[in-house]
């Protein structure tokens, strides 16, 4: 009988180690930094944002006064070059931020040999992309348990260089800071346990904030394709399964893994919050997409997946 071994490459003869894992995605950073601005820089035409008048500090245009408008929103200085009254608006500015993260745990670093990337790399990716599209537009970015809220137009290189410090890769991050009407978006395999990712996501719906959960998978985890003796490793504890004839454990993983699913994607739904599935095999710009949508409110995507 055929004999395999479904490995991450971590060294499962001890736990994982903790600097070893925190350096491992730093060192990586630089070139998933280069990929995620390729990959935003693909679809960046077609964002939009949220730019709209209203009250706030920066400048957005000048328009023409209305008659019974009062007449202190009148910008003299620029009326005075023709003959028509101007009023200054200024940028709509809501207490928003868009938090992000992404899970760099240890069983994010998995890759089989039907992708060529890991789950860890293309969830970076998908963070870092998402953080240039929304920079573009003057939006305010936070690292969610990492940094504070910022606007800057090199928020990716900003949040890249706060994981390169990271101490401790973390599944479901600290939400201390997220409040009413702030977007949160998770980028996860979300294979976790159920009642970890429901306290998280209770939690942070709580404060009111929406949230928004990419689910990323490698497709070997999907179709499970083995056949004979397997041994399998856990990547979070170092524990060792072996499997005598793996083939007749398929439908059986395949059914755990869809229930699983469906009751991550009902909390999603419970909560208001969007849902997408993404595997490793196919382009980040699908899941950047379907986020660009949800974070505009263009469309309601609850529950939607099969990416």
């Amino acid at each position: 009988m055929a004999s395999d071994t479904l490995s991450t490459g971590i060294d499962h003869n001890t736990l994982p180690n903790v600097i070893g894992e925190a350096r491992s995605v730093a060192d990586g950073l630089p070139d998933l930094l280069v990929e995620a601005s390729h990959v935003a820089s693909s679809i960046i035409a077609g964002w939009h944002g949220r730019r709209r008048a209203g009250p706030g500090e920066s400048f957005w245009q000048f328009r023409p006064f209305y008659m019974g408008e009062p007449a202190k929103r009148i910008d003299w200085r620029r009326s005075a070059r023709d003959d028509h009254l101007y009023v200054r608006e200024r940028e709509w500015e809501a207490a928003h931020t868009v938090w992000l993260w992404s899970d760099l745990s240890p069983s994010m670093v998995f890759r089989s040999r039907l992708s060529e990337v890991s789950k860890r790399d293309r969830a970076i990716v998908l963070m870092l992309a998402l953080a240039d599209m929304l920079a573009e537009t003057g939006e305010r970015i936070g690292l969610t348990g990492l940094t504070r809220p910022f606007s800057d137009r090199r928020a990716a290189e900003r949040i890249a260089d706060a994981l390169a410090h990271l101490s401790q890769p973390v599944a479901l991050p600290d939400t201390t800071a997220v409040k009413r009407f702030a977007d949160v978006v998770l980028v996860s395999d979300f294979l976790d346990p159920l009642e970890d990712i429901a306290a998280w996501l209770s939690k942070v719906a709580s404060t009111g904030a929406r949230g928004h959960l990419v689910q990323v998978l490698d497709p070997i985890e999907e179709t499970f394709p083995f056949d004979g003796r397997i041994e399998f490793t856990d990547p979070e504890r170092g524990l060792r399964l072996t499997a005598g004839r793996a083939e007749t454990w398929r439908e059986d993983y395949q059914n755990r893994l869809e229930a699983h699913r469906a009751e991550i994607r009902d909390m999603a739904r419970r909560a208001g919050w969007t849902y997408v599935i993404h595997h490793t095999d196919r382009p980040a710009s699908e899941p950047l997409l379907v986020l660009h949508s949800a974070l505009s409110g263009a469309q309601d995507l609850l529950g939607q997946g099969g990416m």
